[in-house]
């Protein structure tokens, strides 16, 4: 009975450690997102400010005040996550 639960939770803590494994690299995923989605405001903003689209503009500026916030608190947490590795005593 002790050897059923030993493995039991054994199991559920090599399972959990993979799922915060994988966090690391959903970072990663979404930062390269959030440049993607800049670099695609940006165009559009370029392109309302050739044409005299002026709305539009504001709309995407703001819009990329949006996407630099999530980008910069995405790199604070993935540089977070990543000296904390160094500093695991475990």
């Amino acid at each position: 009975m002790k050897r059923m639960i030993a493995g039991l939770l054994l199991m559920i803590g090599l399972g959990a450690g993979t799922m915060f494994a994988e966090d690391g690299y959903r970072r990663e995923r979404d930062i390269r997102r959030d440049e993607a989605k800049i670099a695609h405001d940006r165009w559009e903003l370029r392109r309302d400010l050739y044409y005299g689209n002026y709305a539009g503009a504001r709309h995407e500026q703001k819009e990329l005040r949006r996407e630099y916030r999530d980008l910069d608190r995405d790199y604070r947490h993935l540089n977070r996550d990543r000296s904390d590795r160094y500093w695991d005593r475990r």
